[in-house]
């Protein structure tokens, strides 16, 4: 009895020195640990790997830097058609592969509902005061803009400022990106060649005239925080544009595209130029890797070709 009394205490004294070793090299163990490596098991680990299969594989609307497209139109016939058609457009590309397109917004300025309403989802702005476009309608778009960012509820975080005379060809990615918008470049939008006139809205001290992007509001996507402090800047350098008449003459119909770009760079916003945004009939003539086909250009007609397809229309 007192053999085995003494074994069994030796073997518990040993076990609770062997778990005390134990506990003290546990706790003196470096917290230090590298990152594991591949592993030859069919498990995931969860906190490395499943974030990264997940979103390669499912994706999620919350990972998506989803934008809002915004077309500004008046109610003329023509302009109505063009919105018809590119809303068209905007919903048969919208949940296409690569897509990060939202919601959709005509932003109708002509400060009363037509009968598109149901078709086309539309925000009513209103009008500028009678005289004040002194017949340059487009100094509506800005103003327009203000009111929808004032008053609407835009989920998504991004804005593309788009025209009714786009047709977009293929689903559109978010290709803005570092706090950057991305923006087509206008080879007849030039800061430097009206350095002079552009210094009365963009001030020596704001930097050298090149921070001015070649660029007017349309194709752009850009934050929606960004836009919501440009806008305001855009309509009122857009006025000040109009109401001078050397700046007046010297950017005719672009005037407010000049006007945009000229904000954008008062705000410190800059933007990727990106030519594969869009493509310009007749000068350009092949989609490529486009995304949208401007068709502002009118078709060029002479005597010729109409006497053509009257001979034409006369045959059939």
């Amino acid at each position: 009895m007192g053999c085995g009394n003494v074994f069994f205490t030796l073997i518990i004294t040993l076990s609770v020195a062997l778990i005390t070793y134990n506990i003290l090299i546990s706790a003196n163990a470096s917290l230090k640990q590298e990152l594991p490596g591949p592993s030859t098991s069919s498990i995931i680990d969860p906190i490395i790997q499943m974030p990264v299969e997940k979103s390669r594989k499912y994706g999620s609307n919350a990972e998506k830097r989803l934008f809002h497209t915004a077309v500004t139109a008046s109610d003329s016939v023509y302009n109505t058609w063009q919105c018809r058609v590119m809303y068209y457009w905007f919903k048969k590309h919208k949940n296409g592969p690569n897509s990060d397109m939202g919601g959709f917004t005509r932003i109708l300025h002509s400060g009363k509902p037509d009968n598109y309403m149901n078709e086309i989802p539309t925000f009513i702005a209103r009008p500028l005061p009678a005289g004040m476009d002194q017949g340059y309608i487009v100094l509506n778009r800005p103003w327009a803009f203000v009111q929808w960012l004032q008053k609407a509820d835009i989920k998504e975080d991004y804005i593309l400022m788009a025209e009714p005379d786009h047709i977009i060809v293929k689903p559109i990615p978010n290709l803005s990106k570092d706090g950057l918008g991305a923006a087509f470049p206008f080879f007849y939008i030039e800061p430097k060649k009206y350095e002079l006139v552009l210094r009365k809205y963009f001030p020596e001290e704001k930097g050298p005239i090149t921070n001015i992007d070649p660029i007017g509001n349309s194709p752009v996507i850009v934050g929606k925080d960004s836009l919501k402090k440009i806008a305001p800047t855009w309509m009122n350098v857009s006025l000040a544009m109009k109401k001078d008449p050397e700046t007046d003459k010297a950017f005719g119909w672009v005037l407010e595209m000049y006007a945009y770009a000229v904000s954008s760079a008062l705000h410190g916003v800059g933007n990727i130029l990106y030519k594969d945004f869009m493509i310009q009939p007749p000068w350009d003539t092949e989609i490529g890797n486009k995304f949208i086909i401007h068709y502002t250009y009118g078709c060029d007609y002479n005597l010729k070709v109409i006497y053509c397809t009257k001979i034409l229309i006369i045959l059939l």
